[in-house]
């Protein structure tokens, strides 16, 4: 039996086992590795491209199923590690240290609910395992402090010989630079686009993120010189556009996604927020407050995913005001489960993104 089973006749049958986004065998893409056999016993290692995997369960009931065709096999046993693939160089762009992907979180207006959507999906992509970082690049309104109940943290700045290092604060498993820490709550950024460059400049290539699988920036609203500045300044994984399915949203929503395709930013879906509401004392109803279908409609005529559509609840308002997210507060709750579905598919859309790239 020993000469039948044997670590190629495990190779051999888990080869036509294919990554469901990939679309490639796991073998071709080593993710398979450390095979052992014990008697009836095969066990390995599955090596997914990231800890947010969202079919990590389908990929391993896939990888049992295979295996245990083999004669003498009764038992198969599959550990999971992830090892995320870093996005790749650009000639132009310069990447940050220690710092696998960027992705950007944008809107073409404010008060969509963008910084919401960033905070939660950063938080969640933690809850995963992963390691991640959250850029507040909104200069003139640094929210994500207060939402990551860091607001009175004071930002640790220290010298070094290429000049001041500024160390992240951390809290939900996240890493957070913002010009929230380096202002008083009540002081107004009055800034021409100059000084907007230097400052995120520095908080992409002073501060000291140490190894990071995602780092999610925080945009500001609109398609300004802070929206430039990082386009041009870092190889990008992609962008995620968040509006509401009100009709002046979507119109302005349209302009940004527009904007990060002109400068060959992938896009890589739409996040409809404030989908409906969900009155707390009736959960079994929902009520259409800004409109309804816009996000997908939007989604379709422009070509791109929608990510996923996230209902307004009161709970997720209390999560941001008290700095913790509702992905933390409330995970079984409607819109936890929506963000964490949309984080999932941003981190298997970066993942394909890095790995399909010549």
């Amino acid at each position: 039996m020993n000469d039948v089973l044997d670590t190629q006749s495990v190779l051999s049958v888990l080869r036509p086992v294919q990554d469901p986004e990939l679309r490639k065998s796991l073998v071709e893409l080593n993710m398979i590795r450390n095979v052992k056999i014990d008697g009836s016993l095969v066990s390995f290692t599955l090596v997914l491209t990231t800890p947010a995997c969202p079919l990590r369960e389908f990929i391993v009931e896939d990888c049992q199923r295979a295996v245990k065709k083999l004669p003498g096999v009764t038992d198969v046993a599959v550990e999971v590690t992830a090892e995320t693939p870093k996005q790749k160089d650009l000639p132009d762009r310069t990447g940050i240290k220690g710092v696998k992907n960027i992705v950007a979180i944008s809107s073409g207006k404010g008060g969509v609910g963008k910084s919401t959507v960033a905070v939660n999906v950063a938080v969640a992509l933690a809850q995963t395992g992963a390691k991640v970082g959250l850029l507040d690049a909104d200069i003139y309104g640094p929210n994500d402090p207060t939402m990551l109940g860091l607001s009175d943290t004071p930002l640790i700045v220290r010298p070094s010989e290429n000049g001041e290092i500024l160390e992240p604060a951390f809290n939900h498993g996240v890493k957070l630079v913002s010009m929230g820490f380096l202002i008083d709550k009540d002081q107004p950024v009055i800034w021409r686009g100059p000084m907007l460059n230097g400052i995120i400049r520095k908080f992409l290539y002073q501060v000291e993120w140490g190894d990071i699988d995602y780092l999610i920036v925080d945009m500001p609203p609109g398609t300004g010189d802070a929206q430039l500045t990082l386009t041009q300044a870092v190889p990008m994984a992609g962008a995620v556009i968040v509006t509401t399915p009100q009709t002046v949203a979507l119109l302005d929503s349209r302009k940004g996604l527009r904007m990060f395709q002109q400068l060959n930013v992938p896009v890589l879906g739409i996040v409809e927020n404030m989908s409906y509401f969900i009155p707390p004392d009736m959960p079994e109803k929902q009520y259409d407050i800004f409109g309804s279908g816009g996000g997908s409609k939007t989604a379709q005529e422009l070509d791109v995913p929608l990510l996923g559509c996230v209902p307004l609840e009161i709970s997720t308002r209390v999560g941001g005001d008290n700095g913790v997210p509702i992905v933390a507060a409330d995970p079984d709750s409607a819109s936890a489960k929506a963000l964490r579905s949309i984080a999932l598919a941003i981190a298997g859309k970066v993942s394909v993104a890095a790995l399909s790239c010549p």
